[in-house]
């Protein structure tokens, strides 16, 4: 039996807005914003305004990487100014398309164990991002604040990072789907973009803008907010 199965109550999830039972909601917000297009267009501006000052403060520095708490953290400042459950763990289960992310049974006890994973090496990271990807520990925003955290680790273990911006969209999309069973595709995608330009703010900015982009959005530039 599949974990939607064993959970009706899953929120299937697909970009902006979330599909509950076939009714279109939108997520509550701190703006008090009740449309879903304008909530999306909100949303990206203010967290690529957030996600630019995560490099040029310095913030980034300050985590541990590969840790939940800095995910965590990530996810918190790209957020805050949004959704009262930013850097929370998510409190119901989710799903999305087809595929249904850690049960919340579950969830910690998942975060746990990655948390436990090793990290020294790119196959390592990698390995240990397709899992928390598949825990996908907040109710939004996942996507976004991971490859954030992935490239920390990155940054830290092999010191690299990954030039999203030579990152096909649908290449990765594609990979990561296929990730909880076959990550060869996924390491492969992203170990042709390593570059050794780790503190490079214009690798960083594009790569924001990518890394939005593959989650659909792409109304605004992250250098430009």
């Amino acid at each position: 039996m599949s974990w939607l199965g064993l959970f009706p109550n899953i929120i299937m999830f697909k970009h902006h807005p979330c599909v509950v039972r076939r009714r279109i909601l939108t997520l509550k917000n701190k703006l008090g914003i009740t449309n879903s297009a304008e909530l999306a267009r909100e949303e990206e501006k203010l967290s690529k305004r957030k996600a630019k000052e995560l490099f040029e403060t310095g913030f980034l520095d300050g985590l541990v990487p590969g840790t939940y708490e800095a995910l965590a953290q990530i996810h918190k400042y790209l957020f805050d100014g949004i959704y009262e459950f930013a850097g929370q763990m998510r409190d119901v289960n989710i799903a999305k398309g087809n595929f249904r992310f850690a049960p919340l049974m579950y969830l910690v006890a998942s975060l746990e164990n990655i948390e436990k994973m090793p990290q020294s090496t790119f196959d390592e990271i990698v390995e240990k991002y397709v899992e928390m990807n598949i825990a996908h520990p907040f109710r939004e925003g996942n996507g976004r604040s991971m490859r954030i955290w992935l490239d920390l680790m990155f940054k830290k273990e092999i010191h690299q990072v990954v030039d999203w911006n030579r990152v096909d969209r649908e290449d990765y999309l594609l990979a990561m789907e296929r990730s909880p069973i076959r990550d060869i595709e996924i390491k492969h995608v992203l170990k042709n973009a390593l570059t050794d330009e780790i503190n490079d703010h214009s690798v960083y900015m594009k790569g924001i803008d990518n890394s939005y982009y593959y989650e659909g959005y792409a109304a605004f530039k992250t250098e430009e907010l």
